[in-house]
């Protein structure tokens, strides 16, 4: 790759306001657990890791592009098959009442990503607000919500490639090779294989992955408009009947598990480093792609339940390519749509894996993880040693666990973070009043306080073994942050 232009520059744009900051920040609170990294020293430090610098070059609709890609995916073309027999066809309310938790922490995001845009989106505003274990604790969620949840998409991913294969020459993978010990495999290589395709595109540089994550993000887009075109000559008013068959129960259960569906949209914020104008483009980006992605949830559900009974949605992994073939008695229609989803799943576990890197670099950057994260190719513009560690790891889970477990745990991860969102942006606006901010919630404080209620209340409707995991997942952090997080903390008391 030819060396970076002039106008690639490394240094935040001329808005963003960057103060000189003494190189070692105070321990606030008289602890090394809730010491605080100021707003000004993440901005300056934005973009700079060991060895080089990551390169700013994405546009606003690139930013969307990033979180529409991260978002619109398996929950529509996977979950949905998990989330309408506990919903029954109530289970567009679900994508609504889960969207609507989303809009919330949204709201709180693009405030924090028009005032901090830094890559480590909430991890980074955990510690400019509530201090090191916090931010840590958010960091480990956000693990949780990015590399499990690349798992997760793979795995997916690997259902439609059966349907495709089978319509197409007639064969398929077999289930030994494509499904995980516990659902009669021994191990998902399509979901590996997914995986380390990713990384690849990722390895040659963050403008050419985001050409590449925009045309596939097109491509499924188009293919969710030909199926709800298609689908909405099968409608069959009765399907609509009963509404709730499992009660408010069903209803609120689903819309938790759909809450996966919605993990993504804050992917726009990883990229604070590498956007060619931060404080503007990140708040428009991660705002347009919720109601881009909300809007066609709604339409794709209630097209999908009015095609096919809510009953028969039950342990169909592929559910929209068996109603296109139901519809149209044709088995062309399906391999199209299969066709476009194993090009929108991908795209999920590329604009995924993508934010995992970032936050990762940022954390590496910190002291908190070890340093090899932060490590910069000069020579691209990417974390590269990064980027093969988080798909090693990721590639090794969407082979050997199951769908519905990743999915679960990713939620419950998610949701946790972003109820510390919410709680940051009430935080910063009470310390710091007089930020420049390029976006701000409305109705404050009730919008944040909302948001962070509802986030509560989705992972009060996880079940019981969801929470058990988490628990596991968050003592298994706290260790790795006392063993080694504390102890290489680049904030030095004084």
């Amino acid at each position: 790759m030819p060396p970076t232009p002039p106008e690639h520059s490394t240094a935040p744009p001329p808005s963003t306001p960057v103060e000189a900051v003494p190189a070692q920040s105070p321990v606030r609170g008289g602890s090394r657990l809730l010491r605080r990294k100021p707003v000004e020293r993440l901005i300056a430090e934005g973009g700079q890791g060991t060895g080089g610098a990551l390169r700013r070059s994405l546009s606003m609709w690139q930013l969307t592009m990033i979180s529409i890609g991260a978002t619109l995916g398996t929950g529509i073309f996977v979950v949905l098959g998990e989330a309408t027999p506990l919903a029954g066809p109530a289970v567009a309310v679900s994508f609504v009442l889960a969207g609507l938790t989303a809009l919330f922490s949204a709201l709180s995001y693009a405030e924090l990503a028009g005032s901090i845009p830094v890559s480590g989106s909430s991890y980074s505003y955990a510690y400019a607000t509530m201090g090191e274990l916090v931010a840590w604790i958010c960091g480990w969620c956000l693990v949780l919500e990015y590399g499990i949840s690349v798992a997760a998409v793979a795995v997916g991913w690997g259902e439609y490639l059966n349907e495709l294969l089978g319509g197409t020459l007639g064969v398929t993978v077999p289930e030994t090779v494509s499904a995980p010990l516990g659902e009669g495999g021994l191990i998902n290589l399509p979901a590996l294989a997914v995986i380390l395709l990713a990384m690849v595109f990722l390895l040659r540089g963050a403008k050419e992955s985001a050409r590449i994550n925009t045309a596939m993000v097109v491509i499924k887009i188009v293919t969710l408009l030909l199926f709800c075109g298609i689908g909405f000559f099968g409608i069959k008013a009765g399907n609509y009947a009963p509404l709730a068959p499992l009660g408010v129960s069903g209803v609120s259960a689903a819309a938790a598990t759909l809450f996966f569906s919605y993990i993504g949209f804050d992917a726009a914020s990883t990229a604070g480093e590498e956007a060619k104008n931060a404080k503007r483009d990140l708040p428009r980006a991660i705002m347009l792609s919720l109601l881009i992605v909300t809007v066609l949830y709604c339409v794709v559900a209630l097209v999908a339940v009015g095609a096919m009974p809510w009953q028969d949605f039950e342990g169909t992994d592929a559910a929209l390519a068996r109603i296109m073939e139901d519809v149209t008695g044709m088995g062309l229609w399906s391999v199209v749509l299969a066709a476009g989803a194993v090009v929108a799943i991908a795209s999920v576990v590329f604009a995924v894996l993508y934010g995992q890197t970032r936050i990762l670099f940022a954390m590496a950057r910190d002291g908190l993880v070890p340093r090899v994260f932060a490590k910069v190719n000069q020579r691209t513009g990417t974390p590269r040693a990064n980027t093969v560690l988080v798909a090693v790891f990721c590639g090794a889970l969407a082979a050997t666990v199951p769908l519905g477990e990743l999915a679960n745990a990713t939620s419950i991860g998610t949701l946790f973070a972003f109820a510390l969102v919410n709680v940051a942006v009430i935080i910063l606006r009470y310390t710091r009043p007089a930020m420049n901010r390029t976006f701000r919630v409305a109705l404050f404080p009730l919008t944040p306080l909302l948001g962070f209620g509802f986030c509560v209340w989705m992972m009060a409707s996880l079940p019981a073994v969801t929470w058990a995991v988490f628990g596991a997942w968050m003592a298994a952090g706290l260790g790795c942050y006392f063993l080694y997080g504390i102890r290489h903390s680049a904030l030095q008391a004084p």
